[in-house]
């Protein structure tokens, strides 16, 4: 029997309003979220095996958040419908648009029977709050020392956290943010986060010089324009553009958006007014934003006088957005395969952030086959000497616009080749909001080591500093010298010499400030973020694996 696509959404939406009502029982919080053992009673009513219910839940918490939230629970629902009639499942069963929800909904064995039973302890808890009958719980016996109970009072609380985002939250405001604030990290390296830092949906950047197609990359992955593109053989994106998923058209000026606490972008009032006059927010309804928001940049342009007219820090705004970001891509087109001074300022400024980029050659079916192949060598040698690393990176070969591919230039050899590399770069794109969560908790560590090495640096300068007279030429010898004394801290502590910053750009904004105004090390704090490290966050990791694992 078939089913025409109006019975289908009338199907959908009653299964999903039904749905609705099971994950507000299961939510025994009522915080939105699915975890633990309100999820493995719930799913156990499937009859299901573990296997299969591990499975089930690997497939609806793609992101690896730790819980479900109501969309996700559906799909969880879906699949176990689906698994119930005897399917295997995988992941690729997502990728069969509208066969999920054809499903019949699933048997859950003793619903009913739960179902009442939550809502009679609802009723029953309101009863007793309202006839003023409290009791608090008992104060746990503990013969911890004090340094165990710290340790079991931090425990707890990370037990209380529904989320690895939430922990991540907690650990940061109670025992990275105090380190970062006592010795102006934010100063040096990045600005202190918020909540919408946390929150934020992936980014992906595009670089490139101009007219190597980054806008048109953008409106190619949409298949839409957005509100504020504009493109042609000139510079014309000369603002950085924020595209995000909004409720209607609009583009947003860059002043309102840097203070709009909501978005994870109030960092960026650092550059100035004459930035924020260069920068805005285009926000569009759009399923692809909903998961992901693109960055659009100017274009990178060459020679020194072209540099300076610029009114902001350009490269700085690069390097605050490559930390903020998941992906980066760097557009090359066949004719423009030279790498300017700003181009070279701009890629060094990436530098931690290797893992986040991938290279395009865009505009490729422009050249002919055996043109490619002296194009696509060119670009390795420009990009090895560029990055000035051993490893090669990838470099994805395609033309991203709305056009066909010119198969009269690549033949159809060259056609194939570039359907392959754009599928690759597609599903890298696709993979972003999966791994978001694994990202988050990268930079987060990333941004501990380079916070915790920070202090050792400013501590040990403070140290060097005459107690009365000389401090003057005792500063300008420190930081003549900061080589040295970078080698001194990473013999005395053991650390790697890879985690600590690019000396210049520590030298500048050292020269900013009295290193004697600086606080002396305090143990107390490095030891927390130690801790947070070496304990707590895979303590949190633990708690958010697959719950049948």
């Amino acid at each position: 029997m078939e089913i025409d696509s109006g019975s289908i959404n009338l199907y959908s939406k009653e299964q999903h309003k039904m749905y609705q009502t099971w994950f507000n029982f299961a939510d025994s919080d009522r915080d939105g979220r699915l975890t633990g053992n309100d999820a493995t009673s719930f799913f156990a009513m499937s009859g299901l095996a573990k296997p299969e219910l591990k499975q089930v839940w690997a497939i609806a918490d793609s992101k690896r958040q730790g819980y479900l939230g109501p969309k996700e629970f559906i799909t969880a629902m879906q699949l176990i419908s689906f698994a119930q009639e005897g399917n295997e499942l995988n992941s690729d069963i997502l990728k069969r648009t509208g066969y999920l929800e054809t499903l019949d909904p699933p048997q859950m064995a003793g619903l009913n029977a739960f179902m009442e039973n939550k809502t009679y302890q609802a009723s029953n808890k309101n009863s007793e709050t309202n006839g003023n009958i409290h009791q608090a719980p008992p104060k746990p016996m503990s013969s911890f020392g004090t340094k165990s109970s710290k340790k079991l009072q931090n425990h707890t609380s990370l037990n209380s956290v529904t989320s690895v985002v939430d922990g991540l939250k907690m650990l940061y405001n109670e025992k990275l943010k105090p380190l970062e604030a006592m010795y102006r990290f934010n100063d040096f390296a990045s600005p202190l986060l918020t909540t919408s830092d946390f929150d934020a949906k992936p980014m992906v950047m595009l670089l490139g010089q101009y007219s190597t197609g980054k806008t048109t990359f953008i409106k190619h992955l949409l298949q839409s324009s957005y509100p504020g593109a504009h493109i042609g053989p000139e510079p014309t994106t000369d603002r950085f553009i924020v595209v995000m998923s909004g409720p209607d058209e609009r583009s947003i000026p860059g002043n309102t958006i840097a203070v709009h606490a909501d978005l994870p972008f109030t960092g960026l009032t650092t550059f100035g007014g004459s930035f924020l006059s260069k920068f805005e927010c285009s926000q569009m309804p759009h399923p692809l934003l909903q998961h992901i928001t693109f960055v659009d940049t100017p274009g990178v342009l060459s020679g020194e006088k072209q540099r300076t007219q610029r009114s902001y820090d350009f490269t700085g705004v690069i390097s605050w957005f490559a930390a903020k970001c998941d992906l980066i891509l760097l557009l090359f087109d066949p004719h423009k395969l030279d790498i300017s001074d700003e181009f070279k300022r701009v890629i060094s400024s990436l530098h931690g952030h290797d893992d986040k980029i991938r290279v395009v050659l865009n505009k490729a079916d422009q050249v002919d086959t055996q043109q490619l192949m002296r194009v696509y060598g060119a670009l390795m040698w420009s990009l090895g000497k560029v990055l000035n690393t051993p490893e090669v990176s990838r470099v994805y070969i395609g033309s991203f616009n709305d056009k066909p591919v010119n198969e009269a230039a690549t033949g159809p050899v060259g056609k194939e080749l570039f359907e392959k590399e754009q599928d690759d770069l597609l599903v890298d794109l696709i993979d972003i909001p999966k791994k978001a969560c694994d990202r988050r908790i990268n930079e987060f560590v990333k941004r501990a080591r380079a916070a915790k090495i920070h202090a050792y640096i400013i501590s040990h300068l403070k140290k060097e500093m005459p107690a009365l007279m000389g401090k003057s030429k005792a500063q300008r010898r420190l930081m003549d010298n900061l080589e040295g004394e970078f080698e001194k801290i990473q013999r005395e502590h053991h650390l790697p010499a890879g985690d600590f910053p690019n000396v210049e750009q520590f030298r500048e904004v050292l020269s900013r400030y009295n290193i004697d105004d600086f606080e002396k090390l305090k143990p107390k704090m490095i030891q927390a973020v130690d801790d947070m490290l070496g304990y707590d966050i895979p303590e949190l990791l633990k708690n958010f694996r697959n719950i049948y694992d």
